[in-house]
This record gives structure tokens, sequence and C-alpha cells, in this order.
């Protein structure tokens, strides 16, 4: 399965993802597509913003190919439960 395959099943989900799980992709997303944290932490009452950015930032220093390879790991973990 390729980065992009495991992109539009994960949005093809049944059931939506824990919010901790949410982030999970997210995290590694951001990180497949963009690379390391680009942008300025949100402020302290964006909770979402501050949440999201953490979940990306946690994977800095990944290459765009090694973050793509754990989402595809982490649809792969998670297809049984919400695909």
């Amino acid at each position: 399965m390729d980065f992009n395959a495991a992109c539009e099943k994960a949005k093809a989900f049944s059931k939506r993802p824990t919010d901790e799980e949410f982030l999970e992709f997210y995290g590694l997303f951001k990180q497949s597509t963009i690379g390391d944290v680009n942008v300025e932490r949100p402020g302290a009452l964006d909770l979402k913003g501050k949440a999201k950015w953490d979940a990306w930032n946690k994977h800095k220093g990944l290459s765009k190919d090694e973050a793509q390879k754990a989402y595809i790991a982490t649809y792969e973990k998670y297809a049984p439960k919400y695909a």
C-alpha cells in the first residue's frame, strides 16, 4: 500500500477514530507532506490548534519517506477497528 492510498482509506473510515488516534494520523500526515513544523505554536486559548501543532512537532526530524511509512503502519494498525 502506498501513502496516498492509506490517506484515502483513512478518510473513508466508517467510524471516527478517537481524538488521540486522529492526532497520530494528523501529525504523520503533516510531516509526510510538509516536513518539520513551520508555523508558530498557537496561543494558550487555541486548545485544538495546540494539540494539532504538538502532534506534528512530535515527528520533527523524521524524513518525509519515514513519516509516510509510519502513516501507512498507523493506518494498518487502526483499519481493523474503523474501516
